[in-house]
């Protein structure tokens, strides 16, 4: 089971002076909706009188500073709406080429609420840029795009996202239905943690109260959800890593440790990249080679492999070395 724990009292507060102090309220205040003291106490590393004391100043200040109660009894401060005190951020040509590269392998969010925040974002870069320097920001981004590749539409899912974005920001616990392959709808009380982009797809990642474990969900089989009014907070120490284990893709299966011979054709393939961080590589005699690690998830483990028939041998597991042969032998005898 996974527990969540609260924020400790009497966390130290951060060495650094109020007016740098409440510049970071400030900036949390104005890239955010709002936020909580609470939040704000976290995010600073100061106590709850300090930020009520940062507030009046900001306040004092002139800033036009709204506070908003909620569902569950807590306060939300923010900003009036279209208020700009901060000034504009601006970026190098060099950092506009690299959000450009950026932006370009994320064709697959196309019909979402995350490609209109970026189109909307570099709509406001380019009012600022001479047209041509548009031009080629553009053509770089068109040309690190992938082509030819099977995408996911999220189109139809736009409003849904809309709400799990909602839940995210906010940290809203949710109800959503769930029909993974082959089965029937599930129902879940959820605490939302992170969104994964994978392998072109959208994963959802949190504490599913009906199971007293973390969950992913693939947003595709989503069916509706349901934001409830109530907060919740997410584990002290949580990372993304704690969703995925050891597995070799995002299916956390029982770890193995895998053994695999690559032909010498392809070895430059395998010697580019790092495959799981627990591998190791050794180069044979003949030129071939050996990379072994320990992980789960023997469906991406297959689908990973074959992707490099003929030149590709399973040594161990002899579990995997069955699965894979066996596979090749129903591909070729079906008609």
């Amino acid at each position: 089971m996974v527990s969540k724990t609260k924020r400790k009292p009497g966390k130290p507060a951060k060495k650094y002076s109020q007016a740098a102090r409440l510049h970071d309220v400030i900036r949390i205040l104005e890239a955010r909706y709002g936020a909580t003291v609470d939040e704000l106490a976290e995010e600073c590393c100061v106590t709850r009188r300090t930020v009520y004391r940062d507030l009046d100043a900001i306040r004092d200040a002139g800033y036009p500073l709204m506070s908003e109660p909620e569902a569950d009894g807590q306060t939300l401060y923010r900003f009036i709406t279209g208020f700009k005190k901060l000034p504009p951020i601006t970026f190098s040509l060099e950092e506009l080429m690299t959000l450009s590269l950026c932006r370009g392998q994320l064709g697959f969010l196309r019909g979402t609420p995350f490609q209109d925040d970026l189109d909307d974002i570099f709509g406001r870069i380019h009012s600022s840029l001479p047209p041509r320097s548009v031009a080629h920001l553009q053509r770089i981004a068109e040309t690190a795009s992938p082509k030819f590749q099977g995408e996911r539409d999220y189109a139809a899912q736009k409003e849904l996202l809309k709400e799990l974005r909602r839940a995210l920001l906010y940290q809203y616990r949710l109800d959503l239905s769930y029909t993974p392959a082959r089965r029937a709808t599930e129902l879940y009380r959820f605490d939302p943690y992170t969104l994964l982009f994978y392998d072109g797809a959208l994963y959802l990642g949190g504490y599913a109260h009906n199971r007293e474990a973390l969950r992913l969900f693939l947003v595709d089989r989503i069916e509706n959800v349901t934001v409830l009014g109530e907060r919740f907070e997410v584990p002290e120490g949580f990372s993304a890593g704690d969703l995925t284990g050891s597995a070799f893709g995002l299916i956390d299966e029982q770890q193995q440790t895998i053994k695999v011979r690559f032909d010498e054709e392809i070895g430059h393939l395998i010697r580019e990249r790092v495959w799981h961080p627990s591998q190791t590589l050794i180069e044979e005699a003949n030129g071939s080679l050996v990379l072994t690690f320990d992980a789960g998830g023997e469906k991406e483990i297959l689908a990973w492999l074959y992707s490099y028939l003929p030149h590709v041998q399973v040594l161990e597991p002899e579990s995997l070395k069955t699965l894979f042969y066996q596979g090749l032998r129903n591909g070729l005898l079906k008609e």
